[in-house]
């Protein structure tokens, strides 16, 4: 996640998962699913971004990689 010309105070990034895919762990992010629906947020430590600066976080999945985009937003 990279801040566009503003600070930012938290981020989100969201992706749908296919069939047979999963996320079974998260690091430098909190996991959660709604349905096929996966959505990454900061931790405490990594949401107040300053303009231009960035912040990476990880996750191990099971499956084919996903064919759909990755979406952030910025909160």
């Amino acid at each position: 996640m990279t801040a566009g010309s503003a600070a930012i105070n938290g981020w989100t990034v969201r992706w749908n998962l296919g069939d047979g895919q999963s996320v079974s762990q998260v690091w430098n992010g909190t996991l959660s699913t709604s349905g096929s629906t996966v959505s990454v947020t900061n931790v405490s430590y990594n949401g107040s971004l300053q303009p231009s600066a960035s912040t990476t976080f990880g996750f191990l999945g099971g499956g084919a990689a996903p064919a759909s985009s990755f979406t952030c937003t910025a909160s």
